[in-house]
């Protein structure tokens, strides 16, 4: 068996006012700086095997503390980077509430891709086969795995057999962990959007 804790990176200036995609180059801001320091204080005794992350460094700053207390070197895991959002990149929300493409993706996100970017089903495609790999190279491990909101919730709609349009149904906050378990025969998913990791599953 597998554990693995999908933690969405800490906070940053873009949160809840555009979209950063891909680009390289945003930060955690100071509030930010001080979640990731508390999450990985709050993940200090669960027993890590390994700490991975999205090649972004907002995920990669939210992952080093967490490694650090635990002696392990973060690995860079490129299928957990950020849904592509193309030309959407940079957009405030604001902005893009006049888009009618937009509203689409927001209502049928299986169907939209955002122009230039991705299908959120092409996100869930390289996400799982990351999870899948995790696997095979921790098989009786326990893996924090740093990554993106929808990139998370593509993640966890694939193992609840969730339609990818319930996708808003899932809330994942900056600093969240989710849990999920993998083995040969079964996937189980013990937690989403936790702030800590309870007793009973180290």
């Amino acid at each position: 068996m597998t554990r693995i804790l999908l933690i969405r990176h800490a906070h940053h200036d873009a949160v809840g006012r555009y979209l950063a995609g891909i680009n390289p180059g945003l930060h955690l801001n100071d509030a930010g700086k001080r979640q990731a320091e508390d999450l990985a204080a709050r993940l200090r005794d669960v027993p890590l095997t390994a700490v991975v992350s999205s090649p972004l460094e907002r995920a990669q700053e939210t992952a080093e503390p967490i490694a650090r207390d635990h002696d392990l070197v973060v690995k860079v895991i490129p299928d957990l980077i950020e849904f592509e959002v193309g030309e959407w990149t940079g957009a405030t929300f604001t902005a893009l509430e006049a888009d009618n493409n937009w509203r689409r993706f927001n209502t049928v996100r299986s169907l939209t891709r955002p122009p230039g970017g991705e299908l959120m089903v092409e996100v869930q495609l390289r996400v799982v086969n990351a999870l899948l790999h995790l696997h095979a190279s921790y098989p009786m491990g326990t893996v924090a795995a740093i990554s993106h909101g929808d990139v998370i919730r593509a993640a966890l709609m694939y193992l609840l057999a969730m339609p990818i349009d319930f996708v808003h149904r899932l809330a994942i906050s900056p600093g969240g962990i989710s849990i999920i378990e993998l083995d040969e025969e079964t996937v189980r998913v013990l937690q989403v959007n936790g702030d800590h990791v309870a007793a009973s599953y180290l």
